[in-house]
């Protein structure tokens, strides 16, 4: 056994090069600075006190940097899982209240053992069923939903919590009239500072700027006192060691926000893993000890008051652009929270939560993705529809709901696409012995008295009736007159189940009584045992199959020219046009 496989963090530690401190260092202090505002901000979403959004930037970071694949993935908290985790407690408890803070640990629990154990048992397939399309139309519509909650914030003014866009819309109108000045002002300077500095100065983390400017300016003007509001007292010191809420009523409430959680989280954060990793080939990101890295990082984290966390885009795209090479970055940009819990957090006595509202919203924003559904207009208006649907069932019924209508329409497309995969009827490029799809290419070589066609697909249950339709209607086109042989090109099948071979057994009885005879050509192993097994292989007949079309096709010349000798083929003369 191999202990470098379950703890990645052995072969990086082992071979460590000292060359590449000086990046790890200057990426782990550079996401680090992110993290204090970006923490406390994504808590917010979270609806819980700023100080838990630092505390689930300690821990988890490190556990990841252990276990994960990644090298450079920055674990932490995340707007979406931020805005997930208030949709699920949210209805359960109030915001910010003791019983809210004790189920949000909780979730990071559950979330932590539902993707320890989908890596454990090498489950992490199960997010392939999420296509991109869903996954895009969701993220804008969830981005648009915590970027309009921040509203209250930026506006000054008490908004009941929702995840409705239309509600917050409607309430932020009835409101405007109630709107403080002075946050306004404070928090579209912050938003203009980050994106200011994001646009002209990238070297500069415009969101520390922008808190420092933040409490710099609320202090020195008073603002406090003229009603801009504040983080406040923030609890000085490291969390403390607590056991999770284990109540199975709690767990059972918690499920579906969970389920939810585990999946969305891990497949932002292999997504952007995996866009890294092209970068470096010197390791390879591994799915299923990413989920086990992960669910690692939510179990030990919630054990030190941690809400949920996953690997996040910006943070994981500026520690790799800040020279990041190895995990050692992610635990010194722990350390420094670390510090900050340990002796900065009175500093931040005067963040103003307009300020945060302001990170929030420029972090969020850029989530929406507009260029997606232009690009599926024009190229696949199936896509387009799902990516659509997709992004008005969140926003209209909700987040988890609006996960729930991705997942489904992805089964679904996949059910579709399944049973009625792609046929065709193939022809001879003219010269060569290369074959064709017939509708796709001109000039091909095709024969009145054999029919070859192509099955891009596994045959199962789900498809076998739109196989033997679909080959009827090709036969029906074809012409039977002078038909006498109908090729399948197996080359794509790479399984057939029962149903399928029952499906072929009855078409070979279907064209005999036509005078027309069953020719296999490209056959795989699994294919060819599952046809033994059925005992079709004697139906068929062992001399019908044929490692290529051409071969097919020149043995079928062979016998109508009387040249083919061989016992096997002695049943087919001239005169019955290969009939037995």
């Amino acid at each position: 056994m191999i202990l470098s496989k379950y703890i990645p963090s052995i072969e990086w530690l082992k071979n460590y090069n000292k060359a590449d401190l000086k990046g790890d260092l200057s990426a782990g202090l550079t996401v680090g600075v992110m993290l204090i505002p970006q923490g406390m901000a994504y808590a917010m979403i979270a609806g819980l006190p700023p100080i838990f959004g630092l505390y689930a930037s300690t821990i988890p970071l490190i556990i990841y940097a252990l276990f994960g694949t990644s090298r450079q993935l920055a674990v932490g908290p995340v707007a979406m899982v931020s805005l997930l985790t208030a949709a699920g407690v949210g209805v359960l408890a109030e915001g910010g209240t003791a019983e809210y803070i004790t189920l949000a640990i909780a979730l990071a629990l559950m979330v932590g053992v539902i993707q320890f154990a989908l890596g454990v048992f090498r489950l992490g397939f199960l997010v392939n069923f999420l296509s991109h399309p869903v996954i895009s139309g969701f993220t804008s519509a969830a981005a648009l939903i915590i970027g309009l909650s921040q509203l209250k914030h930026l506006m000054g003014v008490d908004l009941d919590r929702s995840s409705y866009v239309h509600e917050i819309l409607l309430q932020a109108v009835e409101h405007v009239s109630a709107t403080h000045l002075p946050t306004l002002m404070v928090g579209l300077g912050g938003i203009a500072v980050i994106l200011l500095l994001k646009r002209f100065v990238k070297a500069i983390p415009g969101q520390l700027v922008a808190v420092l400017l933040g409490i710099i300016v609320v202090w020195g003007l008073g603002l406090a006192d003229s009603g801009v509001k504040i983080v406040g007292d923030i609890p000085q010191g490291l969390p403390s060691i607590t056991a999770p809420n284990l109540d199975l009523s709690v767990w059972q409430k918690l499920m579906p926000t969970a389920l939810a959680i585990s999946i969305v989280s891990f497949m932002e954060s292999i997504a952007v893993a995996k866009a890294i990793q092209s970068k470096h080939r010197n390791y390879k990101v591994v799915p299923n000890q990413e989920l086990i890295s992960l669910g690692l990082a939510n179990i030990f984290g919630s054990i030190f008051q941690s809400y949920p966390t996953t690997g996040g885009f910006s943070r994981t795209a500026v520690n790799d652009q800040a020279g990041a090479k190895t995990g050692l970055a992610s635990i010194i940009s722990a350390g420094l929270i670390v510090l900050t819990l340990l002796f900065l957090t009175p500093l931040f006595y005067y963040l103003p939560k307009a300020i945060l509202a302001s990170v929030i919203m420029v972090a969020v924003f850029g989530l929406i993705d507009l260029k997606e559904p232009k690009h599926l207009w024009r190229s696949n208006k199936t896509d387009f529809v799902m990516l659509v649907v997709t992004f008005f069932a969140t926003l209209a019924l909700g987040i988890e709901e609006g996960i729930a209508t991705g997942v489904i329409l992805s089964l679904i497309m996949v059910i579709y696409r399944t049973t009625k995969p792609h046929m065709a009827v193939l022809g001879k490029v003219p010269g060569t012995r290369v074959f064709r799809n017939i509708e796709r290419f001109e000039d091909l070589e095709t024969r009145d008295d054999v029919l070859i066609i192509r099955f891009d697909a596994d045959l199962y249950f789900a498809n076998i009736n739109y196989f033997t339709e679909q080959i009827e209607e090709m036969i029906e086109e074809h012409g039977t007159e002078s038909l006498r042989v109908v090729v399948i090109d197996a080359e794509s099948i790479n399984h057939i189940d029962s149903s399928g071979v029952h499906a072929l057994e009855q078409l070979i009885t279907d064209l005999k009584e036509r005078d027309i005879y069953l020719y296999l050509a490209a056959v795989k192993g699994p294919v060819r045992d599952s046809l033994h097994m059925g005992h079709l292989i004697e139906k068929i007949g062992e001399h019908r199959f044929f490692l290529t079309k051409q071969g097919a096709l020149d043995h079928i010349d062979r016998v109508l020219r009387g040249e083919d000798s061989s016992p096997r083929f002695s049943e087919y003369t001239l005169q019955t046009n290969l009939h037995d």
